[in-house]
């Protein structure tokens, strides 16, 4: 197969691969619209880690949601890959490129299976078609959106469409109630620890900004960084002596939910992670804190956010252990000062005119 077909191709069933992480699944779903403009009457589906499915139901482009419990064990992928095979897909888009999404989408037997110059593991044997200029060094969302331009759309406006129902968005109203403007989000989590810069960091950028601005802090995470934001919550009171502009609402929303929220608030202060991605794309400013992640590869695009990176030799390592000892072990989350951070906060307010929120 080649990629020359791509555009003359009438696809009916088409499967798009991406599982994780819930940065990139956002990064992907502009993808969506250009695809149905392309292919008015396919069935789109997309196989997602089940953890993370919620971000994608009721997407309006999207016909099927197919849950990926990576922990299932062999029944679990017997009958995922058995369902894989069944659909008759005609179109497979890996957008992971790793070995299990490669037997994936090998079980499809689908006629076009497309990947990126990313795939690794053996995964790209799997695929038929190959687009180029998709390797690492592109930012992860322009890589993404080659898959819009190897169809012919890559022209339409790059937007997310995410379905939040008047549920969600009442949650959030209700959760953020009572808190004074500008509303600033605090994201302190990250999957990796070296990404995760430090809490008491965190606190002294909140502190700042509420000193400066009577800003109303909201603290997020999942359920499982419950304690980092804990910590920060704390932290910011005991540094404030109120608890009164300060929530946590870490582990208390689902992910339409905290979608809601930051699309909500006024900014969003967060390590490089899925809820930074989310609310870029959501059109909400962004101060992202990038460690060992690189700026340019993983931030999100546009001139609303700003995006601070440590200095040290090794930023940019994609590393997640540090493999440094003794006083430069985790060098790169001590160098990126609070000041640097406070810095671009004060920029995205004045960009973006968050001062005029005052209540």
């Amino acid at each position: 197969m080649s990629l020359s077909q791509l555009a003359s191709l009438d696809a009916r069933r088409i499967c798009i691969i991406k599982p994780s992480a819930l940065g990139d699944i956002v990064q992907s779903l502009p993808l969506l619209p250009p695809l149905r403009t392309r292919f008015p009457q396919a069935e789109i589906s997309w196989v997602v880690n089940r953890g993370l499915s919620g971000v994608l139901v009721d997407q309006p482009d999207l016909h099927q949601v197919i849950p990926f419990d990576r922990q299932g064990g062999l029944l679990s992928w017997g009958k995922l890959l058995r369902q894989l095979h069944a659909a008759r897909f005609d179109v497979v888009i890996d957008l992971q490129g790793l070995l299990r999404t490669g037997v994936m989408c090998a079980a499809t037997r689908a006629p076009f299976r497309i990947g990126l110059e990313t795939a690794r593991e053996g995964a790209g044997l799997a695929c038929n078609v190959k687009i180029p200029d998709t390797g690492r060094l592109m930012p992860a969302h322009a890589r993404y959106w080659r898959v819009a331009e190897a169809f012919g759309v890559g022209d339409s406006s790059r937007q997310l469409q995410l379905s939040l129902s008047d549920a969600d968005v009442s949650a959030a109203a209700r959760l953020l109630d009572g808190l004074p403007r500008p509303l600033i989000a605090i994201h302190p989590g990250a999957r990796w620890v070296t990404k995760r810069w430090p809490t008491e960091k965190f606190a002294e950028v909140a502190r700042a900004a509420m000193l400066e601005n009577v800003a109303g802090i909201v603290v997020l995470g999942s359920g499982d960084e419950a304690p980092l934001a804990a910590e920060v919550e704390s932290r910011i009171v005991a540094e404030t002596g109120t608890a009164n502009n300060v929530r946590n609402l870490a582990g208390q929303t689902s992910l339409k939910e905290l979608a809601a929220v930051l699309q909500s608030v006024d900014m969003v202060v967060s390590n490089d992670s899925g809820p930074m991605h989310l609310a870029a794309e959501l059109g909400t400013p962004v101060v992202g804190i990038f460690t060992c992640t690189d700026p340019i590869r993983s931030g999100p695009p546009g001139p609303q956010h700003q995006l601070v990176s440590t200095c040290v030799s090794c930023a940019g390592s994609y590393q997640k252990i540090c493999p440094h000892r003794g006083a430069e072990q985790m060098a790169c989350l001590r160098e990126l000062s609070s000041q640097r951070v406070l810095d671009a906060v004060r920029m995205v307010m004045s960009r973006n005119d968050l001062t005029a929120r005052l209540a």
